[in-house]
């Protein structure tokens, strides 16, 4: 087999394109390194700016007082049970919601996806949002969390859109075999959605992790809070005596924890992310089989 020639062009676009993509890895890297560095050093290197890729007076002050601190175990597994219970909803409602919006056939199908993408663009507000939680008894409980924001409609779209894709024959053939409509959906759909699934769970589970506004309006105990609503509460206090509950050191060792306690936070909010990630990226890249049917 004769090997194809390599243009000059083809080569001048692979030159750019790895110095962009270099370049966009430098610029996403480069802010995080300096974050994790900023929570090792010391209160006066921070301050001084000379903190860069590598820890300047290397010390573990900062996180000697968030990780002794009870309360924050308490609301890290509050945030574990918070992600994955709201993450399991999400995924269901917004799956069964694509999939019926997605057959052509359905009746009334133009009206419900107009009321999903209206609510893309209008919604009640936080005081009526507040009230209508409050009088369906979810305060201070996970439902106040994963019900109001259950369903996202652009990840709803972009699953309608997807299922769209699927050759119908298979769903056709499926039919005739006597499979019903649930059956289909989780024997034949799903499996050849797993990097669209996979995608909706890291996008929902992110966003999950992340949000820390609803438990701070539905949440009036500390030990229901998020781990994001502790470390909220660590940051805006971070230049006071006490945080968490508990007394910081007096004098300059307090004020090295307030100089960088907001680096650790951002720290030990992501690392949780950062470690799961990996394990589903192989799905953003590696595309879905959906297989051919012959006529």
């Amino acid at each position: 087999m004769k090997r194809q020639k390599v243009t000059r062009g083809y080569r001048i676009f692979q030159v750019v394109n790895a110095v962009v993509l270099t370049g966009v890895v430098v610029v996403t890297l480069y802010p995080f390194l300096n974050i994790v560095a900023r929570s090792f050093s010391d209160q006066a290197n921070v301050v001084a700016g000379k903190v860069n890729l590598l820890p300047k007076g290397f010390n573990l002050n900062a996180y000697e007082e968030v990780l002794s601190d009870s309360l924050f175990w308490t609301n890290y597994r509050n945030t574990l049970f918070y992600t994955f219970t709201a993450t399991v909803i999400a995924i269901v409602l917004t799956t069964c919601y694509a999939y019926v919006l997605s057959k052509p056939q359905l009746k009334g199908r133009g009206i419900l996806v107009g009321v999903a993408v209206f609510t893309m663009f209008f919604s009640g507000g936080l005081i009526p949002n507040y009230i209508l939680v409050t009088s369906l008894g979810l305060k201070n409980s996970v439902w106040a969390i994963a019900l109001p924001n259950a369903i996202s409609v652009f990840n709803l779209l972009v699953m309608k859109a997807f299922f769209e894709s699927l050759p119908s024959e298979l769903e056709e053939a499926a039919s005739v075999d006597g499979l019903s409509t649930y059956g289909i959906l989780w024997r034949i759909v799903l499996p050849l959605s797993k990097a669209i699934v996979a995608t909706m769970v890291l996008f929902y589970a992110v966003s999950f992790w992340n949000s820390w506004f609803s438990a701070f309006l539905y949440m009036d105990k500390q030990e229901l809070w998020p781990v994001t609503v502790y470390l909220r509460n660590l940051i805006a206090g971070a230049t006071s005596t006490a945080f968490g509950g508990n007394a910081v050191t007096e004098g300059a060792e307090a004020l090295q924890v307030g100089a960088t306690v907001k680096a650790v936070a951002i720290v030990l909010t992501t690392l949780p992310i950062l470690l799961v990630y990996p394990f589903i990226q192989r799905y953003f890249v590696s595309g879905v089989m959906l297989g051919a049917v012959k006529g």
